[in-house]
């Protein structure tokens, strides 16, 4: 029979607690202490198991993420992101998606399947109504944003307004003055959602170089969607010679539809994204890169900082570049 967590607090003169936080790591154990508390685990071949652990600490070590999709592009290096950092740190993480205006209306997240598995919350992306944020905030669990988020929550994001300022400014230094954009889904209207903010961008930056604001499509955030968009938006506006989409992935359907116009990419119509998908530097496309990467990591830093105790920023923003390829060149004569 194997020894347990009681018989190695014995044999090093400690309290189960001591023995528990000596072997996770954590702070408030001498170093003294922890090396004799190791020492006499190794000798009693002891390892504790994670619902061992669960028990002694109350803590599943366990992080929920939610997120719409792990099918795009930014999701799915958010997840990657933070459920590496994680790992790290012993951590395990529960997915739970939430198809987004794909189907009808989304189902409403139910807070109960988290319920005592999970230590924080991760939301990715997701655009939550206020009674679910308040259901979150009922499971008395750290609650941490990544990608949008209310603007008094802790949450990890990019100046979306500022994205969309230094994409459109990019196209009126190369003389562009019909410039369309590219949105989201039309039933996004969450006031801190990405694409409204980077709507509200491109108006602003339109307006203030005084262009038209009414060349806008709508594309799902994937590929399939930007081609869609394009081929409606050039069949109503031939002229447009530039457009900023709203993630690379449609920028990569703007660039596709082009081409089955027959439209010379960038001497005919320029194109620009936000993201820095690994695939743009394949297809020669502009884009205001960010690393979502790092951004999944820093969120589930932030939530274990909680865990422990720790101040964390209501919000963190990430670094932007822009990073010019082929898609994009001076306007047509």
């Amino acid at each position: 029979m194997g020894h347990g967590i009681e018989d190695v607090a014995r044999a090093a003169g400690v309290s189960t607690a001591t023995v528990s936080r000596a072997l996770r790591g954590l702070p408030h154990v001498t170093d003294a202490t922890r090396e004799r508390v190791r020492a006499v685990a190794a000798e009693l071949g002891y390892v504790a198991t994670p619902s061992a652990r669960s028990l002694a600490t109350g803590r599943t070590r366990t992080i929920g993420l939610l997120s719409p999709w792990v099918s795009h592009w930014f999701f799915a290096n958010v997840i990657e992101g933070a459920e590496r950092a994680l790992r790290e740190q012993d951590h395990d993480a529960l997915l739970y998606t939430f198809d987004v205006f794909e189907l009808g209306p989304r189902r409403r997240v139910e807070t109960h399947v988290l319920r005592g598995r999970v230590d924080g919350v991760l939301v990715v992306g997701l655009p939550l109504e206020d009674a679910e944020v308040a259901d979150l905030d009922a499971l008395g669990r750290p609650l941490v944003f990544v990608g949008a988020g209310p603007t008094d929550r802790c949450t990890v994001r990019i100046d979306e307004v500022a994205v969309a300022h230094l994409a459109v400014r990019h196209l009126l230094e190369l003389g562009h003055r019909r410039i369309a954009y590219v949105s989201g889904h039309p039933d996004d209207v969450s006031p801190w959602s990405a694409a409204v903010l980077r709507t509200h961008g491109w108006r602003e930056a339109m307006t203030e170089a005084g262009l038209r604001t009414d060349l806008q499509v709508n594309g799902n955030f994937d590929m399939p969607g930007g081609r869609a968009a394009t081929h409606e938006l050039l069949d109503r506006h031939p002229d447009v010679t530039a457009v900023f989409a709203s993630s690379d992935e449609m920028a990569m359907g703007v660039v596709v539809a082009a081409r089955e116009r027959g439209l010379r990419i960038p001497q005919d119509l320029s194109v620009i994204g936000v993201d820095g998908h690994e695939l743009g530097e394949v297809v020669g496309l502009t884009s205001v890169a960010q690393d979502v990467l790092a951004q999944g990591r820093e969120a589930a830093r932030l939530v274990l900082r909680v865990i422990a105790g720790e101040p964390v920023p209501v919000r963190v923003t990430p670094p932007v570049r822009l990073v010019v390829r082929s898609s994009t060149g001076p306007a047509p004569a």
